[in-house]
C-alpha cells in the first residue's frame, strides 16, 4: 500500500443531496486519467463531516461499485460518535475496502490516552487495517514520536496519514517504524515528503494533478531530483490558484470544464463567483501547456 492516492471529493446536487452520477465520473477520472494508485474516501475533501451516516455509507458503496479492485481503497470513517465510526468501519470492511482511516478526535481537548482508546476500540470492533489520520492544523492535536509509537503498536494499525509539515518528525518515525506506511498530506510539499521517506501521499489536488504527483514521487525514487523539482513547481502554480479561490470549489469547477460532473458544494460551503471561476480556469492552461 503506497504511491499517490486522491483524497476523493464528493459531488452534490444543488439541493445538497448526493450526486451519484458525478461521483462515479470522478472515481473513473481519477483512476483512468489521473492514474492514481488509490482513493481515500470520506475525508475532509469529501466533505464527510457535513454528511449524515447514511450518506457516508452510500458514498462508500458507490465508490466501491465503480472502482472495484482497480485501485487501493481507504475509507475514512472517523467521527466524534464512536458507534458511528465503528458502523462505518464495518460497512467499509464488508464492502471490501482495503483499509480504514480515522481522524484523531477533535474539538474537545482529548488526552492522548483518550485518543489511543478511540483507535483501540475501532480496531478491536472492526478488525481491519487502520491508518491514523493526523492533521494538527484542523484538529489541534499534536502527537509526539513516542505517542505515535503507541498507536502504531495497536493491532491492525498499519500506518499514518501524516498531514503535518514537521518533516524531521516524519523521518524519525520512518526510521523507527520501517514496517509501517506513512502518507504525506501536504500536496505543495510532495517532493519534500518523498525525500523524507514517505511511502506515498494522499491529497485533494490529485483529482487534477495525479499524473504530476506520480511523476514527482517516481522521480524521487530514481534520484531524478531536477525533474521532481520542475513537476513540483508546476503543481504549486496550480495549488496557489486553488488556495486563492477555494480548493474544493475550484477542483469541482475545473473538473466540469473537463467534462466531469464535479457537482456542487455541501452547505454551508459557498459556490464560487463567475470571476473566481475564470481565475480557476487558468489551471487548465497551466496543465495543458506543461509549464
Amino acid at each position: 500500500m503506497n504511491g499517490i492516492m486522491t483524497a476523493l471529493l464528493t459531488p452534490f446536487n444543488e439541493d445538497g443531496t448526493l450526486n451519484e452520477k458525478g461521483l462515479r465520473e470522478v472515481v473513473r477520472y481519477n483512476i483512468d486519467e489521473m492514474k492514481v494508485n488509490g482513493l481515500y474516501v470520506g475525508g475532509s475533501t469529501g466533505e464527510a463531516f457535513l454528511m449524515d451516516e447514511s450518506t457516508r455509507k452510500e458514498v462508500l458503496r458507490i465508490v466501491k461499485s465503480e472502482a472495484g479492485s482497480d485501485v487501493t481503497l481507504i475509507a475514512q470513517i472517523g467521527s466524534l460518535n464512536i458507534e458511528e465510526a465503528v458502523r462505518l468501519g464495518n460497512e467499509a470492511k464488508e464492502l471490501g475496502f482495503d483499509a480504514l482511516s480515522a481522524i484523531t478526535p477533535y474539538y474537545y481537548k482529548f488526552s492522548f490516552e483518550e485518543i489511543k482508546s478511540y483507535y483501540q476500540r475501532i480496531t478491536e470492533e472492526t478488525n481491519h487495517p487502520m491508518i491514523v489520520y493526523s492533521i494538527p492544523v484542523l484538529t489541534g492535536t499534536e502527537i509526539t514520536i513516542e505517542n505515535y509509537g503507541e498507536l502504531l503498536a495497536l493491532p491492525n494499525v498499519i500506518g499514518v496519514k501524516y498531514s503535518d509539515t514537521n518533516l524531521s518528525k516524519l523521518t524519525k518515525l520512518k526510521e523507527l517504524h520501517p514496517d509501517k506506511v506513512f502518507f504525506g498530506g501536504a500536496d505543495d510539499m510532495l517532493l519534500q515528503f518523498a525525500v523524507s521517506g514517505a511511502d506515498g501521499a494522499i491529497g485533494s489536488t490529485y483529482s487534477l494533478l495525479g499524473k504530476e504527483a506520480n511523476g514527482v514521487f517516481n522521480a524521487v525514487q530514481t534520484s531524478s531530483l531536477q525533474e521532481a523539482r520542475d513537476l513540483q513547481n508546476r503543481m504549486n502554480k496550480v495549488i496557489s490558484i486553488l488556495e486563492d479561490v477555494g480548493v474544493y470549489q475550484s477542483i469541482k469547477h475545473v473538473l466540469k470544464q473537463n467534462g466531469i460532473d464535479g457537482g456542487y458544494m455541501k452547505f454551508p460551503f459557498r459556490e464560487i463567483s463567475a470571476e473566481e471561476k475564470k481565475e480557476a480556469e487558468k489551471i487548465i492552461d497551466i496543465l495543458s501547456s506543461g509549464e
